[in-house]
């Protein structure tokens, strides 16, 4: 799988790069240094137009509590602009930070690839079954799996959300742990095993406190 990124993804024993973002849940801004002197786990999304970005952060509200109490905080990037994520998370509450970031600033900071589209790339994609969040009776081609879930959500994508994944897809995400110094000290890229097959799993709660833990120790 070829894939095309401004640098390679940020990798354990680097700087973290700093950012200033919007903040959705709250006036000001969001930046990588307000969390200097504090452990961070650092989660960047596409936008709103993932299903599994949006099933990603429901389920981050619930394992931030377990991440606070091994003392680290807990931020998502989400690649959409503010005004639409904050209409989002009105009626979807989300008990953790989020910053808005329809500009990729993040992403491209971070070294998130993105596959290249050609002909190869959509053969692989309607050819790789997938079903990370367990939810559908079986695995799909990758190429359906978005239509299903937005079905299940009830969601409908706006002429924003269309423009968004146009723009993004189908570039990865990723999770840091940034320690309190500001250095990345765990990285999990999205597809970096098992490729395309890897399509929508998100690190689960077992791991991400196992490298909580050692990151406090």
């Amino acid at each position: 799988m070829n894939a095309t990124s401004r640098r390679t993804p940020v990798q354990p024993g680097e700087p973290a790069p700093d950012f200033n973002l919007a903040a959705i849940d709250q006036d000001g801004e969001l930046a990588l240094a307000d969390y200097r002197g504090r452990p961070l786990f650092l989660a960047i999304f596409l936008g709103l137009w993932c299903p599994f970005c949006r099933r990603n952060i429901a389920n981050l509200s619930m394992t931030r509590d377990e991440l606070l109490a091994c003392g680290v905080e807990t931020l998502a990037v989400v690649a959409t602009e503010l005004n639409i994520a904050r209409l989002y998370f009105k009626y979807r509450p989300a008990r953790v930070p989020i910053a808005a970031d329809p500009a990729l600033i993040t992403h491209r900071a971070y070294g998130l690839p993105q596959p290249q589209l050609d002909e190869g790339t959509m053969q692989l994609l309607a050819s790789t079954r997938i079903n990370p969040t367990g939810e559908l009776p079986e695995p799909v081609p990758a190429t359906q799996i978005g239509s299903l879930l937005d079905n299940a959500d009830h969601f409908k994508r706006t002429d924003v959300d269309a423009k968004d994944l146009d723009k993004q897809w189908p570039m990865m995400r990723a999770q840091f742990l940034v320690d309190r110094d500001g250095i990345v000290r765990w990285v999990n890229i999205e597809g970096a095993e098992e490729g395309l097959a890897g399509a929508g799993k998100f690190p689960a709660d077992e791991e991400l406190l196992a490298a909580a833990r050692a990151l406090i120790d």
